[in-house]
């Protein structure tokens, strides 16, 4: 009976802190209600402290099931529409992965109800979540998606994304929103006003602050957005219809400075492929100019695939063709997507399902830090797909000649969910780091160049052919963040903890000499 009296007394803890957690996804582009996030995060840490403290870790897992459930259910359009599984199995796939997602606030959770007394629990959330977060974005490679802080990409913490990035601004929201948690049920309104007052004005105040600055130069860029549908793209017979309209809609654009094309836009394996890309070459060295393209590059002699970007055409802004296959002047993708580019434990789940066999899903690492694309005199620093997620990653290859970043993708597997809203998101918050445009260029959208605030200075429909052209401003200097990446997140958040250690063995120590004095 005890059990049974206990477990309807948790189930209502559950489903609220389940629908809190799902209510962030409208704090998340397409939607962009940021000021939901910090109000959603107070309800979940009153309720953890008042309703949820003895069952810290399954409040803390309800909280993530409904977070990443909603957050990321477009991973069921992929699994459903190119998985090859019924329609109970996609979504059976995509739960196992949001519960296992749904561990990392789970952990955060009981880690703050275990070690930390209540009162003192707004000092130390931001180093606990802040470890459980870092867990999230390296365990099986890392899936640090939907990060609290890009959801404050256009509210006022957004100004501090170029001092202490999206990391440290997940810490600021947590801290913010566990103080509002705490105070605002004991009617302590005045400290509440105060603490939301400092952290959102300060925001706003250095949002204003232009930490790089634009040299007044310019180039012409061109970015071809095909619309491939995802079940053309790797069936054999469509590789020449697909090359010949991505050359058809570039053709009139030759007079660019730059000409990007889209993750593996040229569908054929680049060992056969090597006269188009050579004429290619020739063309855009012909015009003076540079184009970028994705392209599989796979070695029939060690069997390795890689996901690369090549660059054909002027290299440093002359008028001679450089391409000679293998030529170094490319990038290997490094941080891989599970499934869709490495089955992990393939031996086993190899011809389970056709999910687990899938086509170009098991390619072989690029290193960690690459040199820039260096195309018609520009210094590009690129992140192919999921990689403009790693914060780390793009700093370690920012240099101070580079010009922009260069993102490609193909979101053609999540058709119209807002998965693809999402994903840009996430590299207007990297350009807003680093105070440099992010140069966009997808498959089936959405393409758009990323101003050095992170505003959308140019973009493309979904769902259309097209070349999207813009004239792109140059900018010169270095954020902090980019300077010095996540330290500052990480000493702030350490800092709070041995404060919320410290604080009250000094309180039970007056206690006990008090009495003594008496």
């Amino acid at each position: 009976m005890p059990k049974i009296k206990a477990a309807k007394q948790l189930l209502p803890t559950c489903l609220i802190s389940l629908l809190l957690g799902a209510g962030l996804t409208f704090s998340y582009a397409p939607f962009g209600a940021w000021y939901l996030a910090p109000l959603l995060l107070a309800g979940f840490f009153w309720l953890l402290n008042n309703k949820g403290r003895s069952h810290a870790f399954v409040s803390g897992w309800s909280f993530g099931l409904g977070w990443f459930g909603a957050g990321i259910s477009w991973v069921h359009v992929s699994i459903a529409d190119f998985g090859g599984l019924p329609l109970a199995g996609s979504i059976g796939l995509m739960l196992l992965l949001c519960a296992y997602l749904a561990l990392y606030p789970a952990l955060a959770s009981s880690l703050l109800v275990r070690f930390i007394r209540p009162a003192y629990w707004p000092l130390a959330i931001g180093f606990i979540w802040l470890f459980c977060e870092w867990l999230r974005s390296w365990m099986l490679t890392g899936f640090p998606w939907l990060s609290v802080g890009y959801s404050q990409l256009h509210g006022p913490l957004g100004g501090y994304l170029p001092m202490v990035g999206e990391t440290g601004v997940s810490v600021l929201l947590v801290t913010l929103a566990c103080s509002l948690g705490l105070l605002l049920p004991k009617r302590h309104f005045k400290s509440a006003v105060v603490i939301t007052a400092v952290l959102l004005i300060s925001g706003y105040l250095l949002g204003k602050q232009q930490w790089t600055k634009a040299t007044g130069q310019s180039i012409k860029l061109a970015m071809v957005q095909g619309n491939i549908q995802q079940s053309l793209r790797w069936v054999p017979e469509q590789d020449l219809p697909t090359m010949n309209l991505y050359r058809h809609l570039t053709d009139t654009h030759w007079d660019a400075d730059l000409i990007i094309w889209p993750e593996a836009a040229i569908p054929k394996l680049e060992p056969l492929a090597l006269r188009y890309l050579q004429e290619l070459d020739e063309t855009a060295a012909g015009h003076q100019t540079a184009l970028v393209t994705g392209i599989v590059n796979y070695n029939f002699e060690t069997r390795d695939a890689f996901n690369n970007l090549i660059v054909l055409g002027s290299q440093d802004g002359q008028a001679e063709g450089h391409y000679r296959y293998p030529h170094a002047n490319r990038y290997a993708k490094h941080h891989l997507l599970p499934i869709g580019e490495f089955i992990p434990f393939e031996d086993w789940l190899r011809g389970i399902a056709p999910l687990f066999d899938l086509p170009m899903s098991s390619f072989s690492r690029g290193d960690f830090q690459q040199p820039n694309l260096q195309a018609n005199g520009l210094h590009l620093a690129p992140a192919i797909c999921f990689e403009i997620a790693f914060p780390n990653q793009i700093r370690a290859n920012l240099h101070q000649h580079t010009d922009y970043i260069l993102t490609v993708s193909n979101d053609a597997w999540f058709g119209h969910s807002h998965g693809p809203h999402q994903h840009l998101e996430i590299a207007q918050v990297r350009a807003r780091e680093f105070g440099i445009p992010v140069l966009r260029a997808t498959n089936n959208g959405i393409t758009a160049v990323i101003g050095s605030q992170g505003q959308l200075l140019d973009e493309l429909p979904q769902f259309q052919q097209g070349v999207l052209v813009s004239d792109v401003p140059r900018y010169s200097g270095q954020t902090p963040y980019g300077k010095f990446g996540d330290l500052w997140a990480w000493l702030l958040a350490t800092l709070g903890l041995l404060l919320a250690l410290w604080l009250p063995r000094r309180h039970s120590a007056k206690q006990a000499i008090a009495p003594s004095v008496n």
